[in-house]
């Protein structure tokens, strides 16, 4: 079955682009509703339930907006990602300098921002305000978790009279932006909603990257290297790195790769076993004897099998509160250790926060510059119930409805896992069920 790929429009795009006027060496390259980019360029493109092509983002001869009038709405949600203040940044100047849309309002704390009883200020956001917001953390808009109401925050938008509302956010953001669009387009309201993919973990499905992922890695990266230089100093050093990956492996396996000094990684997708010849705890301690160290590093996600009989509860974005794995394998560890008389110096490093709240690295703040302009384009052109994604090198808009509930994950049988498996030769050891 053909995976409908086609882009919702509040309506025909009758007004000439700024762009359009613009000629000679100046002149910037106007797409096509027409040009499309295919998603697969091998022979998985025609298995069913997998997209052919997406519609190509960038700026349009036409637009449906009418800049001297329009006025936009910027919110971040969900946890924190080093990108935010760029993406931010990037569609305040996109929208001033190149449509000349000087209305633009920061929605403070996610949701919570829309709604008037929790009383957070609506602030204008213009080219002071968002000039130097690149060199710092976190988000200057805030943000919040949990569900809010629908028609409120349609009703909010409407007192503000904002057109494109650009929603930054994850996978819950993405459900609760598509629901606020399909509930516009019922009230027959001209208002676009524009998705901009927000995870740290990169899994947002048929999109390859998402912002804030390449300095996750990096920052990554040197936890592990810290991990293993604490790990060497020590005789039976053993050095232990929870990484960010509720139910995708994508930072640990990277990072693991970019600082080649894991000698176990753990990742969601794969199971493993911690008893036995063929466990974890046997393979730490044969790895001890061989060469008196041993780096390993976990996914958030990864080993919850052995959590199974316990009740997990959920955050107010009804996302389930995973069982720390971390402390898991550290105490499993150093009971398995004590109980064979080996000595040992175990250290336990968590830098998830702390990479959240980073400021991007140069390539990040490179990509959240071409999300944020294609993200403006689509909406001056009166695209809605859309994202920003990028496919094969190439910036496309993809229907929030296709992404949401959904999530991308490691293959263990693909590139990535098996050069996990050859850069740290952990062997068979994940492939062996609880």
């Amino acid at each position: 079955m053909k995976v409908n790929t086609e882009i919702k429009r509040l309506g025909d795009s009758g007004i000439d682009s700024p762009f359009s006027s613009i000629k000679g060496s100046n002149s910037v390259k106007l797409v096509s509703d027409s040009s499309h980019v295919y998603y697969r360029m091998d022979s998985d493109m025609e298995k069913d339930g997998i997209p052919e092509s997406f519609e190509s983002a960038g700026p349009r001869e036409k637009i449906y907006f009418d800049p001297v009038n329009t006025r936009c709405g910027i919110a971040t949600c969900g946890g924190l990602c080093p990108g935010l203040n760029d993406i931010i940044r990037g569609i305040v100047l996109e929208l001033y300098h190149r449509y000349g849309v000087k209305k633009i309002f920061g929605f403070r704390h996610g949701l919570q921002g829309f709604i008037p009883e929790y009383g957070h200020d609506v602030i204008p956001l213009g080219l002071s305000s968002v000039e130097r917001i690149m060199d710092q953390g976190g988000s200057i808009l805030g943000s919040s978790r949990g569900s809010q109401d629908p028609d409120k925050i349609i009703d909010t938008l409407e007192r503000f009279n904002i057109q494109i509302l650009f929603m930054i956010g994850g996978d819950g953001t993405l459900k609760a932006s598509h629901e606020l669009a399909k509930r516009i387009l019922e009230r027959e309201l001209k208002i676009s909603v524009i998705g901009i993919p927000k995870t740290i973990d990169n899994d947002i499905v048929y999109t390859y990257r998402s912002f804030g992922f390449d300095t996750a890695v990096q920052e990554a990266a040197r936890a592990i290297k810290a991990a293993h230089n604490e790990a060497v100093a020590f005789p039976n050093g053993i050095g232990i790195v929870k990484l960010m990956g509720r139910y995708s492996g994508f930072i640990a396996a990277t990072a693991a790769l970019a600082q080649q000094d894991a000698n176990f990684v753990l990742i969601p997708e794969v199971p493993f076993r911690m008893e036995g010849d063929g466990g974890l705890l046997n393979a730490v301690e044969k790895r001890l004897e061989k060469r008196r160290h041993a780096v390993i590093v976990a996914a958030e996600g990864a080993g919850q099998e052995f959590f199974n009989d316990q009740i997990l509860d959920r955050d107010i974005s009804g996302n389930l509160k995973l069982n720390d794995i971390g402390i898991f394998l550290k105490h499993n560890i150093e009971s398995y250790l004590t109980d064979k008389g080996i000595p040992y110096s175990m250290k336990y490093i968590d830098p998830s926060y702390m990479i959240r709240s980073m400021p991007s690295n140069a390539n990040d703040s490179v990509f959240c510059g071409f999300l944020a302009r294609d993200a403006v384009h689509a909406g001056m052109a009166g695209k809605t119930d859309m994202l920003v994604g990028f496919v094969n090198n190439r910036f496309v808009h993809i229907p929030m409805e296709l992404c949401a509930g959904r999530r991308k994950q490691v293959d263990a049988d693909a590139k990535l896992w098996q050069a996990v498996l050859e850069a740290t030769g952990q062997g068979d050891l994940l492939y062996l069920c609880y």
